[in-house]
């Protein structure tokens, strides 16, 4: 299985089958085809066949030098295979090339899988402890809205 852009068929599929990816269609309306028109040169795809086995829709911060990651996903069927390192270091080999010198990520303070994941790829988590000890940034996604950021030096 080989890393491409993602097209926007394969925007389609991911958006049909979110639920595999995520458990449930909690992020559904925040799956957008911007991230493949507009940023298409960050989103990628791994495929199994004709089936997306794993997706990260990422871009380039324009005031920092910095790469963000919106989302990576994998399939249930496809998970503990290392897909989402994969992406992942697909993103900051091109990152680099433009150079960037950071990979940011953000989530809830409560996915614990996704910050636990993030920690495993060496990324540290910004800002102060919160009433549950994970470090966040307050109001990072609007008033009240605090937000696990991680960073990583690439």
């Amino acid at each position: 299985m080989t890393i491409t852009n993602c097209s926007l068929e394969d925007f389609s599929q991911i958006f049909n089958d979110i639920a595999d990816f995520w458990g449930d269609d909690r992020t559904l309306y925040l799956h957008h085809p911007m991230y493949v028109r507009e940023f298409g040169n960050t989103a990628y795809v791994i495929k199994d066949g004709d089936t997306v086995a794993a997706y990260l829709f990422g871009f380039l911060s324009q005031t920092r030098a910095a790469a963000y990651v919106k989302f990576v996903g994998v399939r249930r069927a496809y998970r503990r295979r290392g897909l989402a390192r994969r992406l992942y270091d697909h993103l900051i080999a091109y990152a680099k090339t433009q150079n960037c010198t950071e990979i940011r990520a953000i989530t809830s303070p409560t996915n614990a899988d996704s910050i636990a994941f993030h920690q495993a790829l060496g990324m540290e988590l910004l800002g102060e402890p919160n009433e549950d000890g994970v470090p966040i940034i307050k109001d990072y996604a609007g008033p009240g809205r605090d937000r696990a950021v991680s960073r990583k030096s690439i």
